[in-house]
């Protein structure tokens, strides 16, 4: 076998059947992509300022040759509790069970006699753009890419290594924007709830997965999260690619008992020793317990109509919330 077959038969052995190559390089047709961002104030808090640092992936390796891009599916066939959590977030950690096995990839690439550096979400690279590179799956109307076999539902990693490897596609950045596999459809514009994903552009400034991370979030955008804790699966949930996807395989990405829980008042009162044993330990732990527990009382207070003012909170940023949230409801 030839180096990248190598190299994805030992993925295969990890239950990882989507595995693309595509070369390291700048990607300067992103360029004029992130300066309009940039320009039209669509950036947030989250992303890469600098634009150097996202359309060169060399910045990580001088030497890099080759990105792998691999795809983790991570939905599986249990009945998901609607309790405000995103699909993504029920399972452990996915930054570091994905780290795990990239780290494992790595060690191979090593064994082979390349250096290998892996990446999961908090990075500078183009992530999607790069799947779709990679012939991972297309990215669709709603800013997503979506696999052949397990629609939208995957978690992305990276490994840039000095190893030359042919590339799996040919593919060019403007196919994209042509969205020839959603053809007409426009489900997702639909049920956008903010229409933060329209035929005009993508802003991800009002998509309500984000309002559910800001720390600080205004009147109006309280009203709109319509029950959402962490994230926002509407797009998704509406897409005719997620209808009939295979299920994950791996079952570390398995739904948490208590992360399948409709009973958030166990959020709203959590401590910090129950938040390190439970919540912490989720996709959606990075953000600290306030957001979440505001989120909750949120919910609670708006989407279930039920009476907040008796509840004992010991955070005054939280408390700040629901001093608030008495207040729409006296309204």
């Amino acid at each position: 076998m030839d180096l990248r077959e190598n190299i994805m038969s030992f993925c295969n052995k990890l239950g990882l059947d989507l595995v693309g190559f595509t070369e390291c390089r700048v990607f300067h047709e992103l360029r004029s992509f992130y300066e309009n961002r940039k320009a039209t104030g669509l950036e947030n808090e989250f992303e890469e300022e600098e634009i150097e640092k996202r359309i060169n992936p060399k910045h990580y390796m001088d030497e890099g040759k080759t990105i792998i891009s691999i795809a983790f599916p991570y939905l599986h066939g249990v009945d998901y509790v609607d309790n405000g959590f995103s699909v993504y977030t029920r399972g452990q950690d996915y930054h570091v069970l994905v780290k795990k096995y990239l780290n494992k990839i790595c060690d191979y690439i090593e064994s082979l006699g390349g250096k290998a550096i892996s990446f999961v979400d908090s990075n500078t690279l183009p992530e999607r753009y790069i799947a779709y590179l990679c012939g991972l799956g297309f990215i669709g109307k709603n800013n997503m890419l979506i696999t052949e076999k397990y629609g939208s539902y995957v978690f992305l990693g990276e490994i840039i290594t000095d190893m030359q490897i042919p590339s799996s596609t040919k593919r060019q950045f403007h196919d994209i924007l042509e969205f020839k596999e959603c053809k007409s459809c426009e489900i997702c514009f639909n049920e956008c709830p903010t229409k933060s994903i329209n035929k005009a552009k993508i802003n991800s400034n009002i998509c309500l997965s984000y309002i559910t991370q800001k720390k600080e979030i205004d009147d109006n955008w309280i009203k709109l999260l319509d029950g959402r804790v962490f994230g926002c699966d509407s797009c998704q949930k509406g897409c005719p690619f997620n209808n009939k996807v295979q299920l994950s395989v791996l079952n570390e990405f398995y739904p948490l008992e208590f992360m399948n829980d409709s009973d958030y008042d166990k959020i709203i009162t959590i401590n910090n020793g129950g938040f390190k044993e439970s919540l912490k330990k989720t996709s959606c732990g990075w953000r600290g317990k306030n957001v979440l527990q505001r989120n909750a009382l949120i919910r609670k207070a708006l989407y279930e109509n039920k009476d907040i003012s008796k509840e004992v909170i010991s955070s005054p940023y939280v408390k700040g919330y629901q001093e608030r949230l008495l207040k729409f409801k006296k309204l």
